[in-house]
């Protein structure tokens, strides 16, 4: 039984048992998810399932992220409306983008584990990424700095133990910024939705999750030229972040990190 939802932490209470007495029940903090829908100018354009806490950034995240928009300044407005279906969030889009995006659209509901669930076409999976430039560089003795600050931006995670974070690793290893998230593709679109209205600065993404071939895709399609994953890159990130010039780590662990795609930017 779920008690006391609380969307605007992210996090409600359930009754709950114990293995050690079945007879006994008390309450307990689970992370809150919710269905997300995107609406363009009218037009519901994707359905997904997300943490109900940063949303005007993912929204803005989501809409870079996937080439909707290629700077924040194309989105005349957004408002995000709560209802007991869900939420909505309202985005107006300049003319000449939503023209754009019906050209291409395509229907999706979204799902924790998988960013891709519903799309068309299986050609829609290798979408063009531009080849980044060699502009960053980053010295893994900082690494270990940021690692351990990740936790700082996971306040549902660790009330609950179910969210993914990311965050925003300055040069100097420290965390600019973080989001977290129960679908870890969300938790970055929240990032690189704070990310594009702020001013950090020289840096890398550091994902707590592993890295998939839509943390690459997206990463790249913002610009990031540098991604720290947790746990390990699956064979297509690999694959899509030396195609686009993308420096991919995983295995970050203090003391530790696995360097899979263009080592030059890493001192």
């Amino acid at each position: 039984m779920r008690e006391n939802a609380t969307t605007h932490t992210g996090a409600c209470k359930a009754l709950v048992w114990q293995r050690t007495n079945l007879d006994k029940k008390h309450l307990d903090w689970v992370a809150d998810e919710v269905p997300v829908s995107l609406v363009y100018n009218s037009i519901s354009h994707v359905v997904m399932m997300t943490t109900p806490k940063d949303l005007e950034a993912f929204a803005i995240g989501f809409s870079l992220s996937e080439g909707i928009i290629n700077t924040p300044r194309e989105i005349f407005g957004l408002d995000v409306v709560p209802n007991h279906h869900g939420i909505k969030i309202h985005i107006e889009l300049s003319s000449r983008r939503f023209m754009a995006l019906k050209e291409r659209r395509r229907t999706l509901a979204g799902r924790t584990g998988c960013g891709i669930c519903g799309i068309e076409k299986i050609e829609q999976i290798s979408q063009s990424v531009q080849p980044l430039l060699f502009t960053q560089k980053f010295d893994l003795e900082m690494l270990d700095r940021g690692l351990s600050q990740l936790n700082t931006f996971q306040p549902i995670g660790q009330q609950t133990g179910c969210t993914h974070a990311t965050a925003w690793m300055c040069s100097d290893g420290e965390l600019a910024g973080g989001c977290e998230d129960v679908g870890r593709h969300v938790a970055l679109d929240k990032l690189l939705g704070y990310r594009s209205c702020a001013d950090w600065g020289n840096g890398a993404v550091l994902v707590s999750s592993r890295a998939s071939y839509e943390i690459v895709q997206k990463s790249a399609r913002c610009g990031v030229e540098i991604v720290f994953a947790v746990s390990a890159a699956t064979c297509l990130a690999v694959d899509m972040a030396e195609r686009c010039n993308l420096t991919l780590v995983g295995f970050s662990k203090p003391g530790r990190a696995t360097v899979y795609t263009h080592p030059q930017r890493l001192r």
